[in-house]
């Protein structure tokens, strides 16, 4: 009789990679919107940005609808040469064979032209806070490794800039979250850092590999993929500097669970040259293990 072989480890939340659902807390409502219109992806930005646009002409579409004869030049009670009226209205764009002619009509395109600066004003504004917020384009690569160096297993990933600029002062720290079970049976989450043989370097322009040696003091020592996998455990890596092109801090970060590590393995070298003499970096090799 074959022996049965144990299920797979299932996946568990990671703190670097996936974000929690909230249950019974309150939104923020409008108070956070101008949050969530920042961070929301670029398409979904535009989307509500248009529906916005033609729910605001829409509205004061049927405020001239209330008075047939206001607008000149529409037709009574039409609709769609309401909407038009109030794009033209609200874009400024001046008026041609529509125009208001009392006193309902003159009211409302008033308060929709204030309205109008407003909104150009807020659309101009989120967009230059999406455009002009610094971001950092940082790449790890996709394994980490564990390997000997100076006779001490060593765990190594590394990181490129992927902009062909500087970031000064850039820092990185590297912690292990794995679950703990206290003497009373409580489970917790817990994070110990894990020291890096260089957490700063003054200038981050080309690659930077990370090493952590796994010895007496490290959290790692004596751990494998399955122990690591038993305590949903998971390595993550913070990295944040000052661009010199915004002059603004950025940070990225990455994470890696226990598949994510080899052991016995180290990073291929990326590192060629020419026969010229120039030194140049193969990124075509930059996840790979050898």
């Amino acid at each position: 009789m074959d022996e049965e072989k144990p299920d797979p480890p299932r996946p568990y939340p990671r703190i670097g990679r996936t974000r929690a659902r909230y249950l019974g807390l309150p939104r923020d409502g409008w108070r956070d919107a101008y949050h969530v219109l920042l961070t929301m992806p670029l398409w979904a930005f535009l989307a509500v940005m248009a529906a916005a646009y033609v729910g605001v002409n829409a509205l004061f579409a049927a405020a001239y609808l209330a008075e047939p004869a206001g607008v000149a030049g529409a037709r009574p009670g039409n609709a769609q040469d309401a909407f038009f009226f109030s794009v033209q209205t609200l874009a400024s764009v001046g008026y041609g064979q529509m125009w208001p002619r009392s006193l309902w009509a003159n009211s409302v395109a008033t308060v929709e032209s204030f309205v109008g600066l407003f909104n150009l004003g807020i659309a101009t504004g989120l967009l230059f806070a999406r455009i002009s917020r610094p971001t950092a384009r940082i790449m790890f690569s996709n394994k980490a490794v564990v390997t000997a160096m100076d006779g001490v297993p060593t765990l190594m990933f590394r990181a490129a800039n992927q902009r062909r600029n500087m970031v000064v002062e850039a820092e990185v720290s590297v912690t292990l979250i794995h679950d703990i079970v206290t003497a009373e049976g409580v489970t917790l989450r817990r994070f110990d850092e894990l020291a890096v043989l260089r957490s700063k370097s003054p200038l981050f322009f080309l690659t930077w590999q990370v090493m952590h040696a796994i010895d007496e003091n490290s959290p790692l020592w004596g751990e494998t993929t399955a122990s690591l996998l038993a305590r949903k455990a998971e390595i993550l890596v913070v990295m944040k500097g000052l661009d010199e092109t915004f002059v603004s801090t950025i940070h990225a970060r990455a994470s890696y669970a226990p598949d994510d590590i080899v052991w016995g393995r180290r990073l291929a070298d990326i590192f060629t040259q020419g026969p010229d003499g120039e030194r140049a970096i193969d990124f075509r090799r930059f996840h790979d293990t050898v």
